[in-house]
């Protein structure tokens, strides 16, 4: 299906007003031209989960390939009485001229290590600061709280419901995209199915019922419009008594007589691996063992896991608001800092590094690479490997890593195959990378989950994955942070 980019908005101006007033800074001071590296970075997993899933990557190119400043724009700058005429010119006539590196999207990610590295200007990789957190931030939140889900469910198939508790329509939508990376099946926001081309599913409310004068007529009335793709709710009254008597007498009486199939009914209230049960029961007896049953009701990774544990006779899982807000965690966190600067054209890069008084909030400093290392038996994730960006991983030689927060804990690496994970998304300010389809978004990213071991992917205590640094990276970044301290 063909992608629709929205263009009608400018998003320009979505920024914070801090970027605009130190960009105009740099201008004042002679530094816009000075070359600077940036990284965004995360320090901890959503749910204190063991990874997170790389997402937005497609909406961040679409803003940067559009970024530019309106007559209006700069009129309302101006406006603020704050920023040279100059700059406002600049703004004016402004080509974005950057490079910027990224994971593929639906890649698993881990804190610390750059997932977007941006490469220009001063003031260009300033400027988009707050779009390059706000896009992957938003959509890696979604999608690695889908993901959780997903895993839970066993290989059952998560519809994604949220819509009307999504924050605003652009977090409807958008994390309607990134619930389908993580690995939804379908999703009930048709603007994003339009839009993206996922599946929408949907069939009724509980006032659809209440609307007729009678639940089997609600039902009878719904088969005969849908009777290819009929799916009843049956808890708007009482599951065991009415909702599937009256499912399974519609059934027999208008659906098979047409020679048609029911689909499935849905329990969006109760206790829900009860009368999972009690409904698989009925159905099985009545001939339609094929009918799928549906739960939905404010599910999580938790409650879906619970209910396979007791037994639930559930075959889809229907998920709204604690998926679209990712309810428990709604933070993702990701964080953009200066890691380097160019004092000339084709200079070396002069590392950066903020230090804090929290060990945890103190960056990695220098113009990066960054590799993920696998076992060459297994093809399982063993470690992620930070470089400078002048290194390359040699995977025909032994290579001896060490964990960066104890670096007495080391391991040599012998039968391993290492692979860059920063793409080149732009060059120059032309974009170099071509975005895949979304399926095969979603269906990269389910094929890199599992190279993960089962103990970095459970819910409680996850293994921690090693993230690394070169030997020169931890001597730089430490020789650094010894010049500090003097």
């Amino acid at each position: 299906m063909t992608r629709i980019v929205d263009l009608k908005r400018n998003l320009s101006l979505l920024t914070d007003f801090y970027e605009l007033t130190m960009s105009n800074g740099y201008f004042l001071n002679g530094m816009r031209d000075r070359v600077a590296v940036f990284d965004m970075f995360f320090r901890t997993v959503p749910d204190n989960g063991g990874f997170a899933i790389f997402a937005g990557l497609e909406q961040l190119v679409e803003y940067l390939e559009n970024l530019s400043f309106s007559e209006e724009d700069i009129e309302y700058l101006r406006e603020q009485g704050q920023f040279s005429n100059a700059f406002l010119e600049y703004l004016a006539n402004f080509e974005f001229a950057c490079d910027i590196w990224a994971p593929k999207e639906g890649t698993p990610i881990f804190p610390g290590e750059p997932v977007v590295v941006v490469k220009g200007p001063l003031i260009q990789t300033q400027l988009v600061e707050t779009m390059v957190l706000l896009t992957i931030n938003h959509q890696s939140l979604i999608a690695t709280k889908t993901n959780r889900m997903i895993r839970a469910a066993g290989g059952r198939a998560i519809f994604e419901f949220g819509s009307r508790r999504a924050q605003g329509y652009d977090a409807a939508v958008l994390g309607a995209r990134a619930s389908y990376i993580g690995g939804c099946a379908a999703t009930a926001c048709v603007l994003a199915g339009r839009r993206y081309g996922i599946p929408v599913v949907g069939t009724m409310a509980h006032s659809w019922v209440q609307s007729f004068d009678s639940e089997y007529e609600a039902f009878k009335s719904y088969a005969e419009l849908y009777p290819d793709s009929c799916t009843l709710l049956v808890d708007t009254y009482n599951v065991i008594k009415s909702g599937v008597p009256n499912a399974i007498r519609v059934f027999n009486e208008v659906l098979l007589p047409k020679g048609f199939r029911p689909k499935g009914i849905r329990i969006d209230s109760g206790d829900i691996a009860y009368l999972s049960k009690r409904a698989r029961a009925m159905l099985d007896e009545a001939g339609f063992a094929d009918v799928k049953i549906t739960a939905s009701n404010s599910l999580d990774e938790y409650l879906i896991r619970d209910l396979i544990l007791q037994g639930a006779k559930v075959d889809l899982f229907g998920v709204g608001e604690n998926l679209i807000t990712s309810k428990s965690a709604p933070v993702f966190g990701g964080v953009y800092k200066l890691a380097a600067v160019q004092e000339q054209e084709g200079g070396e890069f002069i590392p950066k590094i903020k230090v804090s008084e929290s060990v945890e909030k103190i960056t990695t400093p220098g113009f990066k690479r960054l590799y993920r290392l696998y076992d060459k038996e297994n093809g399982k994730a063993l470690a992620d490997y930070i470089t400078l960006y002048d290194e390359t991983v040699d995977d025909s030689k032994p290579l001896t890593i060490f964990d960066q927060h104890a670096p007495w804990k080391k391991q040599t690496l012998e039968n391993y195959v290492s692979r860059p994970l920063l793409e080149p998304i732009f060059s120059k300010g032309k974009l170099v990378y071509t975005l895949p389809s979304l399926d095969e978004v979603k269906a990269y990213c389910t094929e890199q989950v599992n190279t993960l071991w089962d103990e970095v992917t459970r819910f409680e205590n996850p293994h921690t994955y090693y993230v690394d640094l070169s030997q020169k990276l931890w001597d730089m970044k430490y020789n650094l942070l010894e010049e500090i301290s003097l």
